[in-house]
């Protein structure tokens, strides 16, 4: 199928607690916003809400299912999580074409952009964001030219928290995970699930979903630093090379800018595999005032 600018694809699902109980057993992100009614109803939500991480999961599944399609490949995704996602709304979901490009460096085949969206029920916006990928047919593994970030900051201490401190992870997604976070998400993407189908499109085996990578992002975000009670704002991913199933990822942050006036706090996000080859990298805002 051609795909061109303008085509969209949209679903509607309702959240519920053990969804957000599940996302969390999944990525090990078991920060109390997502989790623990009792703590989140003394932060500004009032109850809990959706990982940023899961959002960014079930708008995966629209591409990897409806548009572009089962064998989508993600090459970027840059995030905003602009309002809280609360348990028991419908929300929509939605994908459009913003552009189609011819692919550049090796590999033949094109590109596809997509705004990528989570509406809430009163119109507003919990994810908004692009995304740009490799659709079905067209594999082409580019790599990405973005620099890893590293901004200065004028402030170099805050709530314990210091310029360059770091957390690390270490994980190993196997095929049973892979199978919880496609009936979890919906997203049956079979570059996902199906091994095969991933060799025969030029691939080393499954491939680790964004979703799940980010996910590490969010676990140490959410629980290590800057800790419980950390509010995802934004998130910027790269996936220069894909990450596979049964190897050991190593995800790391490190804070890069704080800004103590508005309670802000920039981190580098990185992960590597076992041959310390960078899978995905970019940049996260959070906000500290919980």
């Amino acid at each position: 199928m051609s795909i061109q600018v303008g085509q969209a694809a949209s679903v509607k699902r309702t959240f519920l607690q053990s969804d957000f109980d599940r996302f969390a057993a999944l990525s090990g992100d078991d920060n109390p916003i997502h989790v623990d009614p009792e703590f989140s109803a003394r932060t500004k939500f009032g109850r809990t809400v959706a990982h940023g991480m899961f959002l960014y999961s079930v708008v995966c599944g629209v591409l990897g299912t409806r548009l572009p399609g089962p064998g989508t490949l993600q090459i970027e995704q840059e995030l905003m999580f602009a309002s809280a996602t609360p348990a028991g709304e419908e929300v929509t979901v939605r994908v459009e074409v913003t552009e189609v490009q011819a692919a550049r460096g090796q590999g033949i085949g094109e590109l596809v952009d997509l705004t990528t969206l989570v509406i809430r029920p009163d119109g507003s916006p919990g994810l908004q964001g692009r995304t740009r990928v490799c659709p079905p047919g067209h594999l082409a593994l580019l790599g990405t030219d973005a620099p890893i970030p590293d901004s200065p900051s004028p402030h170099a201490a805050f709530k314990g928290m210091e310029l360059g401190q770091r957390a690390q992870t270490r994980r190993t997604f196997t095929d049973t995970d892979l199978a919880e976070y496609a009936n979890l998400t919906h997203d049956h993407n079979p570059l996902y699930i199906k091994p095969k189908y991933a060799q025969k499109a030029g691939l080393e085996g499954a491939v680790i979903p964004g979703g799940l990578l980010g996910g590490l992002f969010s676990y140490l975000l959410g629980t290590e630093l800057p800790g419980r009670g950390t509010n995802y704002l934004k998130q910027r991913l790269f996936f220069p090379v894909p990450a596979y199933a049964d190897r050991e990822l190593t995800a790391s942050v490190e804070i890069i800018r704080i800004r103590p006036e508005k309670q802000l706090v920039n981190l580098s996000t990185v992960c590597t595999d076992a041959a310390d080859t960078v899978v995905c990298y970019g940049e996260a805002l959070v906000l500290i005032s919980d």
